[in-house]
């Protein structure tokens, strides 16, 4: 235990142990460090991308149609950023968005609860 445990106490961040994109790139599945596991469609995290070109800096407004978003728009591309976030690119050209860990499992609880049972 660090000093700045007892000066700032702060939550334990959420982080996932494994990622996993599907072979057709519409989802993408996580591992978390509680043991927990959640998916969320490519489609989702495009409608709430988080980034500056998505959502005005100063309203929080969503600056786009989110129903735009094609039903088939795919995740070509996934990198770590640092150890908080996720940078992600989708088929549709759109790559600024930065998804921290604890939005992307927020996301994908709520995806997951709203799936249909297979």
């Amino acid at each position: 235990m660090s000093i700045w445990d007892h000066i700032k106490k702060s939550d334990r961040p959420i982080v996932p142990t494994g990622v996993e994109l599907s072979a057709d790139g519409r989802q993408i599945h996580f591992t978390w460090d509680d043991g927990r596991s959640t998916s969320v469609s490519a489609r989702v995290l495009r409608q709430v991308c988080p980034c500056a070109q998505c959502v005005d800096e100063w309203t929080h407004q969503r600056t786009f149609d989110e129903e735009a978003v094609p039903s088939d728009i795919r995740i070509h591309d996934s990198r770590q950023i640092g150890n908080y976030a996720l940078g992600l690119g989708f088929s549709d050209g759109h790559q600024t968005g930065i998804f921290h860990f604890r939005f992307l499992r927020e996301t994908s609880e709520k995806s997951s609860a709203s799936a249909p049972a297979s």
